[in-house]
């Protein structure tokens, strides 16, 4: 059984409107968001081994708080191509991973961070997770998939988790 973690960067700051949506660091509201998401990672033993992190700043900086708070160092690497990407792109990206990987976290954007969580969640998904996906998924959400098979080979899962900021503090 294999888990797939899609996690949307931490809510970012606006208050410097000449820079650059690249470059734009985190709010103080996201800096907590990722603590307690890192936090709530590491209670429920959902330690990825694999990481693959959009290159833009405030994806950065949401995986380095995140990450701060496991017991663990997972193999990360930034990627350029989930900037901006589509559900497609980061699909391909994952399908990419490394096949020893029991569990891979993918730290994004939306919209193609929701289009995709909504894509994978197949049968057997949890109803109250799946509701809670429709809902919204706001900055610091986190999607939890369970399924078997190869990266590879990925269009499905189960959705067994959608966990929110608001809903954790």
């Amino acid at each position: 059984m294999r888990q797939l973690l899609l996690l949307r960067h931490a809510k970012s700051s606006w208050d410097d409107p000449a820079l650059d949506d690249f470059d734009r660091p985190l709010a103080q509201r996201g800096l907590k968001a990722a603590r307690l998401i890192g936090r709530e990672l590491a209670a429920r033993d959902w330690l990825p081994d694999q990481v693959l992190v959009s290159s833009a700043l405030r994806t950065r900086d949401t995986w380095r708080l995140v990450a701060a708070e496991l017991p663990m160092h997972p193999r990360v690497a930034f990627v350029d191509a989930l900037y901006d990407a589509s559900a497609a792109d980061i699909l391909s990206q994952i399908h990419k991973a490394e096949p020893s990987s029991a569990c891979l976290a993918v730290v994004g954007h939306n919209p193609g961070l929701e289009d995709l969580a909504k894509q994978l969640a197949g049968s057997g998904s949890e109803t109250k997770a799946r509701k809670r996906l429709e809902e919204k998924f706001p900055t610091a959400a986190l999607a939890r998939f369970v399924f078997d098979g190869d990266w590879s080979g990925l269009s499905s899962g189960r959705l067994t988790h959608c966990l929110r900021p608001k809903d954790l503090s």
